[in-house]
């Protein structure tokens, strides 16, 4: 949202800036605008401190929204893929977690970090299309294993998958805020470095002792992890806390 608004306040100087350069005889096309704007776009970022990787979008993006223009692509496709983006990442501007699938390592890793001697209740926040949650529950018939997820897309995904298959994984589309962990022997996360405080902060007031708290690559920096798991090679490591 922040990039999106300096795009279009730096529109008008951009404006101010072609017309003193028209006034001074230059002949600027519709592609040198675009670049104008894009330099003047990638100055505001920079003055807002956004992450530096917003600088290449911020400059391309006028100049393939040009390009974009000379294909005449027809406007329901744009709609269509707006709407799909929508379906796909929904409130990611505000809950500032985009999708991240995570692997077969660290599902290994949390299957043999939970206890066995007991039926367990399992939440995975933010589960995308379900892979973990459809994953261990296959490994642990005796235990119930639950997605949640807000965007609307992965979750029917999710829920269609567990249907097809047969599986006891249950999808729930929502926010997680919204739970009670206190319901849960073990929470799974893998979420963002945005995220990370607000989810230590809900977890250290409902979660109940005896149970643990994982997550996968992202730390949280308010309390020193009991679990540090490193993969052998490649690839983020899986953290954790008891209560």
């Amino acid at each position: 949202m922040q990039a999106l608004l300096l795009q279009c306040l730096s529109f008008p100087l951009t404006l101010l800036i072609v017309f003193l350069l028209a006034r001074n005889g230059a002949s600027l096309s519709y592609a040198d605008f675009a670049l104008v704007q894009g330099i003047v776009a990638c100055a505001m970022t920079r003055l807002r401190g956004l992450a530096v990787w917003w600088l290449g979008i911020q400059l391309v993006f006028p100049l393939a929204l040009t390009g974009a223009l000379k294909l005449d692509i027809p406007p329901l496709l744009f709609l269509g893929l707006f709407l799909f983006l929508l379906a796909l990442y929904w409130s990611t501007f505000r809950t500032q977690v985009p999708y991240y699938p995570s692997g077969k390592w660290v599902w290994n890793e949390v299957d043999q970090l939970l206890p066995k001697d007991k039926p367990l209740l399992v939440i995975d926040i933010g589960s995308g299309l379900g892979g973990f949650t459809l994953d261990m529950a296959r490994r642990r018939p005796e235990s119930v294993f639950v997605g949640i997820e807000l965007a609307p897309l992965p979750w029917l995904l999710s829920f269609l998958r567990a249907r097809l298959s047969a599986s006891r994984a249950r999808f729930v589309r929502g926010d997680y805020d919204n739970l009670d962990l206190s319901n849960y022997d073990a929470v799974f996360a893998y979420l963002s470095p945005a995220a990370m405080s607000g989810l230590w902060s809900k977890a250290s007031k409902e979660m109940r002792p005896g149970s643990i708290l994982l997550s996968y690559e992202f730390l949280i920096t308010e309390k020193t992890p009991d679990i540090i798991l490193m993969p052998t090679g490649r690839g983020a490591p899986l953290y954790g806390w008891h209560f």
